[in-house]
């Protein structure tokens, strides 16, 4: 095939030259401005800056906040820029305020750590209990608030004070033992919720629960050996407490009147039916919960046996059976002696009750009226107990595996109170109101009945019985 080639216009391919050239042209133009932008870039980058000093950030921030705020905000400078107490305190015109303590960070050795933690602690107020504890604070307005005088709650105070004494950390210092002991005994005399109790001393709420469990713990491992025992037969505690009760009464041989209490409680997550009292919910047409209390006090309303803890389903002589005083009974520790109880009790060879049955003569007549007399006794305690611990009438925020503890810290101090003579305020009294329930069967001892008859004769005869049945 012929080669055939294209010609070549002289016109067209001059102009295509004068093109490709003023490109090439522009691209250099382009070019030059990049370069010369990037020139001034690397200038500026490499143009020497004005110097700063490095701050450490504690100290900025000591700085910052060296001053206090509108809002009652502090905080104490930091370690590095200025030297700091061991035991920081930020006072704000004696108002409640939030204060920054800035703490060392871990590890305990000598050396100080260069990382520091700061810690928001609330600045709470105590001058409620700064008052009360002063020495120019009114006697009789201490006793009526803490049912006790100065001088009994400085015994509980050292008795107690190794056992729940802390010491200082590096964040704070301790709580003082009388302050410790302090909101516990508030807290039983009062029922206060602990909101209220924390905020008048000037503590957490979570502490101030903690402190009443603490205090009440310390005074039944170490104030309820020594100011609640049983005395032991054949003692010289056990014949005084004899002689007391015939004295009074003249029923020969009683070592103790014995009564049971409810306490209400809040309805428990578990078992909750054990716990109902159909007896108080009928009364009062609401629906109440509650453990039992079984205790037995001598001549001078102190007791000497307590029981606590049983639901409140149960009634008096099951709750007996199951107590200490029943076991001690068993082992053959009241051989010859008295326990007396009311109509809810069953008669035993050692649990004396009254005549329950219809058509009772003269003596019968009148021994109930001295058993009743030395019931009395019992439930004469137990009101003074309940008007001295407000916490014992209404329902409480302790939990239920920890009542007893608490309970049993109020019966110590009961004896304690009454051992040292501490008046009670009229103004605080209450009558305890448990309805007793006659027993189908009360006699589980032919001897103890026949022991009954005895001493229901000889009351009569020797004139001890009184005159109020004719």
């Amino acid at each position: 095939m012929p080669n055939r080639r294209r010609k070549r216009e002289p016109d067209d391919g001059g102009a295509a030259a004068a093109a490709a050239g003023a490109g090439r042209a522009g691209g250099d133009e382009s070019k030059r401005d990049l370069d010369l932008r990037i020139t001034n870039i690397l200038a500026e980058y490499h143009a020497p800056r004005p110097t700063r000093r490095a701050l450490p950030l504690l100290e900025l921030n000591g700085r910052l906040l060296a001053e206090e705020d509108e809002e009652g905000e502090a905080e104490v400078v930091s370690p590095l820029t200025a030297p700091a107490p061991a035991l920081p305190v930020v006072v704000v015109d004696g108002r409640p305020s939030k204060r920054r303590v800035v703490a060392g960070g871990g590890g305990g050795g000598d050396e100080a750590s260069p990382y520091q933690r700061r810690l928001w602690v609330k600045d709470r107020s105590s001058e409620w209990w700064e008052l009360r504890s002063s020495p120019g604070y009114p006697e009789a307005e201490f006793l009526r608030e803490f049912r006790m005088g100065r001088a009994t709650f400085g015994m509980v105070c050292d008795a107690l004070g190794a056992a729940v004494a802390k010491e200082d950390t590096a964040l704070r210092a301790a709580i003082p033992v009388r302050q410790r002991v302090a909101v516990c005994v508030w807290r039983l005399a009062t029922g206060e919720p602990l909101r209220l109790v924390s905020k008048r001393f000037g503590i957490g709420i979570s502490t101030c629960h903690k402190l009443v469990l603490e205090v009440c713990a310390a005074i039944r491992s170490i104030l309820m050996p020594r100011f609640l025992r049983w005395p032991d037969r054949g003692s010289a505690a056990a014949a005084a407490v004899k002689a007391g009760f015939e004295a009074s009464s003249g029923v020969p041989d009683v070592v103790g009147a014995m009564y049971t209490t409810h306490i209400p409680i809040i309805a428990p997550k578990v078992h909750v039916a054990s716990y109902f009292n159909r007896r108080h919910t009928e009364r009062n047409q609401k629906t109440s919960y509650s453990i039992t209390l079984q205790g037995v006090v001598g001549p001078d309303a102190a007791f000497t046996d307590v029981c606590i803890g049983w639901p409140g389903s149960l009634a008096d002589d099951q709750v007996l059976d199951k107590s200490a005083l029943q076991q001690r009974a068993a082992a053959g520790m009241m051989e010859g002696s008295w326990v007396v109880g009311g109509a809810s009790y069953p008669l035993t060879d050692w649990c004396l009750v009254p005549y329950t049955h219809q058509n009772l003569t003269w003596t019968q007549h009148a021994f109930n009226e001295k058993v009743a007399d030395l019931r009395g006794v019992a439930v004469d305690a137990f009101s003074r107990l309940k008007s001295r611990w407000a916490c014992l009438q209404k329902r409480t925020e302790v939990k239920l595996q920890d009542l007893p503890v608490v309970l049993g810290a109020c019966c110590v101090l009961h004896n304690i109170c009454e051992a040292r003579g501490e008046a009670m305020p009229p103004e605080l009294r209450v009558e305890v109101e448990d309805d007793l329930a006659v027993l189908d069967n009360p006699v589980r001892s032919d001897a103890a009945a026949k022991a009954r008859d005895k001493i229901a004769h000889n009351l009569l005869h020797r004139g001890l019985a009184g005159t109020a049945f004719f």
